[in-house]
This record gives structure tokens, sequence and C-alpha cells, in this order.
């Protein structure tokens, strides 16, 4: 077994953060990185992230709104994978790979205060994705912002309000319901106590420094995935954006291919985006 490094982060805006995003590859070297809220096409994604050395990319966008990449280190995952976006996506908000009996995902839910029912709709549809996938056989890490408090203590104190969008019972209730398809919270596990485990926090009265926020970045994993896991971790102190990486360790090993994985072509780049060599 070798040491697996995961992150997801919503960089809110990948043009304003290209530059914190390559410094976070070039000091973290995550073997599988989840990006959420590019808000930006591949064309107009910077050449700097765009064209990521050592892995393969993959980014799914569409102009200053959502969006969300999904970036596999070629020296883990040495076959290319193949990119999907299952059928309950709207507004480029997931992404996958397969690989062997594994499926990754990034994922960034809608907010829902303008279209609750969407967000509903959304989280209805990845609720039968991950159940199809655990029905299969498969195993699921899915990472990214899911926009929903889990829990009361998922949110500060001072900001707690049951009616508001993001941690309503509803929807709390649907994030459970997904949980027991068979997925483990890592930061929870691996942090059950911690009250202030927050990883968004409003840009203003120095709420990020003073840890008044919300949890909504999530890296989910299925059972025998979690049983692997290591350690986790949320950068508060990084970067620019309003949401901090957060990071999970597994000693797990890429499986073997599934049947015409060995033989599949390189992914063709999207339109904007350099060939990596």
């Amino acid at each position: 077994m070798e040491d697996m490094k995961i992150t997801t982060w919503n960089v809110n805006g990948i043009r304003a953060r290209a530059a914190t995003v390559l410094e976070w590859v070039e000091r973290e070297q995550p073997d599988v990185l989840c990006l959420q809220e590019i808000k930006a096409s591949p064309e107009a994604v910077p050449s700097l992230v765009c064209d990521l050395h050592g892995y393969w990319c993959h980014w799914h966008g569409y102009k200053g709104y959502s969006g969300v990449a999904l970036h596999l280190r070629r020296e883990t995952f040495a076959r290319p994978p193949a990119f999907v976006h299952p059928p309950f996506d709207i507004e480029t908000r997931i992404a996958t790979a397969a690989i062997g009996d594994w499926v990754l995902a990034s994922v960034y839910v809608p907010n829902g205060n303008r279209d609750f029912p969407t967000k509903v709709r959304f989280l209805d549809g990845l609720d039968a994705f991950v159940a199809e996938l655990h029905a299969s056989g498969r195993q699921l890490l899915l990472c990214g912002d899911l926009n929903v408090a889990r829990e009361p203590r998922d949110v500060h104190p001072k900001l707690r309000k049951p009616t508001e969008t993001g941690q309503t019972p509803e929807e709390q209730g649907m994030l459970a319901r997904i949980l027991d398809r068979g997925l483990v919270d890592l930061s929870r596990r691996f942090d059950p106590d911690n009250d202030r485990l927050f990883t968004w926090w409003a840009p203003w009265r120095q709420m990020r420094e003073k840890n008044i926020g919300w949890r909504l970045d999530y890296i989910l994993a299925s059972a025998p995935l979690a049983a692997t896991a290591r350690s986790t971790t949320v950068e508060r102190t990084f970067g620019t954006s309003d949401h901090a990486p957060v990071t999970a360790v597994l000693d797990a090993r890429v499986p073997a291919p599934a049947p015409g994985e060995e033989d599949r072509p390189a992914p063709p780049a999207p339109r904007g985006q350099l060939p990596l060599f």
C-alpha cells in the first residue's frame, strides 16, 4: 500500500486563484485534486493551471458560473481515466473518473438560495447515483462543496438558523440519506468531537480569522475506502478563497483496470486546454 493524498477545494474562481492552486499542487502534490466553483469555461482557464504538469486534467465549467475540475496525478494513475458527467448534472456541477472499481467525483451542489427545487433535484440525483454505484459493487470517493451543513454543530452558534438554506432539517435529511447509502464522512471520522471544523467563512468581519463559519466541504468515501484513511486536514489559513482546502490521506492502492481500460487512449483535451506530456 502507498499513501494517496486527496484534496477538495472550492476555489471561488480559478482565474483569481490560479497561482494559489499551483502553489498548493507544488507544495502538497495531491494524487487527486477536486476543484469547485471554477467559474470558467475550459478555454478561459489560465494556462498556468490549465496545462497542469504531471496530471490527467479535466475542466468542466461554463463562463463565470459554477463549474468543477478533476485532476489525477499520472504517477499514481498511469492509465488515462474516462471522465464522465452523470445524467443528473446541471450547470457543470459534477465530473467523475472511473478507475477500475473506483469512481472519483468532484461535485458542487447548488446553493439553493434562489432555486431550492433545483438543489433538491440535484441531491436526489446524487443519492440515486451513490445507490447505483454501490449496488454495482463499485467504491466511491465523493469530494466537494455539498452546500449543506451536515449537523447543527457544523454551523457556528452565532450563525445557526435552521430555517436558512444550507442548514435546514430537510437538506440535512437529504445528506444523511446519501451517507446512509454506505459513505463515510472522513473529516468527522478523524475529528468527531470538533465543533469548529468549518470550511467556509463569510469574507467580512474577520470571520475566517475568528473561525466563525460553516462546514460545507466534504470527502466522503465508501466504507472499504474509508477503512484505508489515515488522516484528514482543513487548511483554514491557506489561500484567498472563502473556502479552505480539505485533504484526506489514504493507505490505498489504485485498483486494477476494468476490462477495456488498458487500451483506452488518452482523453482529448477540452477546447482551450493544452495536451499534457
